[in-house]
């Protein structure tokens, strides 16, 4: 009976782990005020030409009433799973970023709940004091997981930065498959520290 926690524990977060890589977990989206885009563009176009040139396209836009558009548009959007961020990562040839982003995001983690699982249902014997360091030893990399979230909103956040001048409000709002993940990182802890007694006691 005492085994029945530990194993629907895992199973819960393994059953998290598949959405939380799957789903989008980050999204980015850049607006633009209108007004200060006809604006900026007045500015780039006299930048080519002299004073006279930029004071004929402000009476042209006062009168066309650019200067007093109101509203936004849509200038960037971009959401990403840590899945497809891995897939974006190798696109763009950073082949060893994307591999360890998928090693300890979704290989780590799988494995490590599959071999807590298999030790719960070992009988006492050598492989199973020898599975049980083994796990210990995966355990030490737990966190990684975590810094893999923080990796992906900042490579999010650097593209965006990056593509996007001051001209662009930028806003950042977390998707359903962070609080997955989340879930998923939860369970996982919670089922290390139900068997971890078994596992220094073997």
């Amino acid at each position: 009976m005492r085994l029945v926690l530990p194993i629907i524990t895992i199973l819960i977060a393994l059953a998290l782990l598949l959405p939380g890589v799957t789903q989008p977990v980050l999204t980015l989206e850049g607006k633009i005020d209108k007004s200060k885009l006809a604006q900026t563009g007045i500015e780039m176009l006299a930048d080519e030409g002299d004073r006279n040139t930029r004071n004929m396209l402000m009476m042209a836009s006062s009168m066309l009433g650019l200067d007093k558009l109101e509203g936004e548009i849509n200038a960037y959007q971009k959401t990403r799973s840590i899945w497809g961020t891995v897939n974006e990562l190798a696109d763009n040839k950073n082949y060893l970023v994307a591999a360890l982003v998928a090693f300890f995001s979704i290989v780590i983690p799988t494995l490590k709940l599959l071999m807590q699982l298999l030790y719960i249902f070992l009988p006492v014997n050598k492989f199973k004091h020898m599975l049980g360091q083994v796990i210990q030893g995966v355990t030490k990399w737990s966190m990684v997981d975590v810094f893999v979230i923080a990796l992906i909103v900042v490579y999010l956040a650097g593209n965006a930065d990056g593509q996007m001048g001051e001209l662009i409000n930028m806003h950042a709002e977390l998707g359903v498959g962070f609080w997955y993940f989340t879930g998923y990182c939860l369970f996982a802890i919670a089922a290390s520290s139900l068997i971890k007694t078994d596992i220094k006691s073997s």
